[in-house]
């Protein structure tokens, strides 16, 4: 999910600027919350983790380009579960500022139209998740159906706003119309592999429940709220 440089540009990179702001003050607001029941290191620790899954996902991990964008397999709601939302908000972003600096630095100048492509679906499941999760369980008992719930708030997020990015930046024409439509038919294998993807790293964080005191994930993954 790299929105190819050039398509938003000039005048029109101020809504980027503003959105990404204002994904970075509802992160300080998440982390926030966050502090209220972990310690800065396991914060530190946290957010470190979810910055190299995040490198991992858009570096190693397959990768390829469809239409307006490229198709990555961007494992949002694992980092959600495992992590928390404000360290994998800052994972999120972290991850991709150094992938853009050492490894892609054409992407750099669309580094604020990604960051909000992003995080904002990550609110959005943070939010899903307090609505659909009852409180008295914690996510490593999360079935199917919850997790998919999830990941396609997340996936569906994420092109929403390609889509978004592409039409306020190059227009409504036939030519960006195929190609958001073609990125949105490959990113569906993602909503199909991501959910599954979940369960397993669910399945094998049960085996870890006692590191549950380690800080190296949050709280919620292993208990109610």
């Amino acid at each position: 999910m790299h929105i190819e440089p050039g398509v938003v540009d000039g005048a029109k990179m101020a809504f980027a600027y503003a959105t990404a702001a204002g994904a970075a003050g509802y992160t300080a607001k998440l982390a926030m919350e966050d502090l209220r029941s972990h310690n800065v290191l396991s914060f530190a620790a946290r957010t470190a983790l979810a910055a190299i899954g995040t490198f991992v996902f858009f570096e190693v991990l397959p990768h390829f380009p469809v239409g307006v964008s490229e198709v990555h397999f961007i494992l949002g709601t694992t980092l959600f579960l495992l992590m928390g939302a404000a360290p994998a908000a800052l994972g999120l972003a972290l991850g991709l500022l150094v992938q853009g600096t050492f490894f892609a630095p054409s992407d750099l100048p669309m580094f604020f139209v990604n960051v909000t492509t992003l995080l904002v679906p990550l609110f959005a499941i943070t939010a899903l998740a307090r609505r659909i999760i009852p409180e008295q369980k914690a996510y490593v008992d999360l079935g199917y159906g919850e997790v998919l719930k999830l990941s396609a708030m997340y996936q569906g997020g994420v092109v929403a706003w390609v889509a978004f990015w592409a039409f306020y930046g190059q227009g409504i024409g036939a030519e960006t119309f195929q190609s958001v439509v073609t990125f949105g038919a490959a990113y569906m294998l993602v909503i199909l592999i991501e959910p599954i993807a979940d369960l397993a790293v669910l399945a094998g964080a049960k085996a870890l429940r006692g590191m549950e005191r380690s800080g190296l994930f949050a709280d919620r993954l292993f208990n109610a709220a």
